[in-house]
């Protein structure tokens, strides 16, 4: 594919992408390489809030992958220089994680435990949900005009043994009680990605996103006018591919087979 000589920042999916749950793909280690013996750089980018940047490192360390954290973009990363750019200075209520809130708290707001302090509401994918969490946001959305962000609208997050609820559920099940939506900042929106291409210095035209869902990945990819790879390591199947009115620029069976001959357009 012509296009792909033209790439220079490779924008990276992990989970569903380069390993799953906790199991590495046996291919990503010689694909991470052959990245950089090219002479390009690749970045990590999530949609999952749950963890700090740290802790992914920590994390592809333990599935043997040597990282540092200017290699990740996060959605936690990504919300905040949203919140930077439109609400500086914001108290927040957040439902997601203390290691999400923590990240916010670094990047210099202050987080409230309580809805009647905050002026945002801020969801993440919050692996430490309570009702009580819930009932806040609730309350905040019901009872006053307070913006709404989320990191991520992904419905699920994939597992070794099936999904789990993710951000995207846990804002349908407040919709259904509230009625409010919220604006959302992680893949598809563009954002993401235009950082990434920002902080590298590339263009578009020199920019691959590879990820295995459509409607984060691809749509991003596609939204910010960079080559979209779709692998089907993941979560999306052949009956999703072909259902979906979004279509990726490139399909793989996993990354290992990027820069060989074998992919289908």
């Amino acid at each position: 594919m012509e296009r792909l000589q033209n790439i220079k920042l490779f924008l990276l999916d992990m989970d569903g992408t380069l390993y799953l749950g906790n199991r590495l793909f046996e291919y990503t280690p010689s694909f991470l390489s052959a990245i950089r013996k090219q002479g390009n750089r690749y970045l990590f980018i999530t949609n999952n809030s749950s963890k700090s940047v740290s802790a992914y490192v920590e994390k592809l360390a333990s599935l043997g992958i040597a990282a540092c954290e200017e290699d990740f973009l996060t959605s936690s990363q990504a919300t905040a220089y949203y919140l930077h750019q439109h609400h500086n200075g914001a108290r927040l209520f957040v439902c997601g994680t203390e290691s999400f809130k923590r990240e916010l708290q670094r990047a210099g707001f202050t987080v409230t435990e309580t809805v009647d302090e905050a002026d945002c509401v801020v969801m993440g994918f919050d692996t430490e949900l309570t009702f009580a969490k819930l009932e806040q946001v609730c309350r905040a959305l019901c009872t006053r005009d307070l913006p709404y962000i989320a990191t991520n609208p992904d419905v699920v997050c994939p597992t070794e043994f099936g999904s789990v609820p993710d951000c995207g559920s846990v804002c349908e099940m407040v919709y259904n009680a509230t009625g409010k939506r919220p604006i959302v900042i992680g893949k598809p929106s563009p954002l993401m990605i235009q950082l990434a291409m920002h902080k590298c210095g590339v263009k578009p035209e020199e920019t691959a996103v590879i990820g295995d869902r459509i409607y984060t990945d691809i749509k991003s990819g596609l939204n910010a006018g960079a080559l979209s790879i779709l692998v089907m390591s993941g979560e999306t199947t052949e009956e999703i591919l072909a259902a979906s009115p979004d279509k990726p620029d490139l399909i793989l069976p996993h990354v290992g087979y990027l820069f060989g001959k074998e992919f289908r357009q």
